[in-house]
């Protein structure tokens, strides 16, 4: 018989005002808040889309961003949402790994 897990982790919410973007080469996901009426949109890569993420960022009361991408896809982006009063951060995927030599 199989066992369920339970792998629901409780965490400490400590911006209620941030949001998360996925970037990608033809569009962007963004996250709010479960809180807020439209919590996920895509909006695609082109200037106009990007100036409606950051309305619809402010109108939401979002005041900090973090975003992953690869590439260089996230310079316009971090661009406009920073000249809109946005804190934005540029964060990676990626683990911290420490090497270990041995002699």
């Amino acid at each position: 018989m199989v066992q369920k897990i339970n792998t629901t982790v409780s965490m400490r919410l400590l911006n209620p005002n941030a949001a998360g973007i996925d970037i990608g080469s033809k569009s962007s996901y963004v996250a709010l808040p479960p809180d807020r009426q439209q919590p996920v949109r895509e909006f695609e890569s082109f200037t106009a889309d990007i100036l409606e993420m950051a309305n619809w960022l402010i109108e939401n009361g979002i005041k900090t961003v973090a975003m992953e991408s690869t590439g260089v896809y996230w310079m316009p982006i971090f661009q406009t949402l920073e000249s809109r009063g946005l804190e934005v951060l540029l964060v990676t995927w990626l683990p911290r790994v420490t090497f270990i030599f041995e002699n």
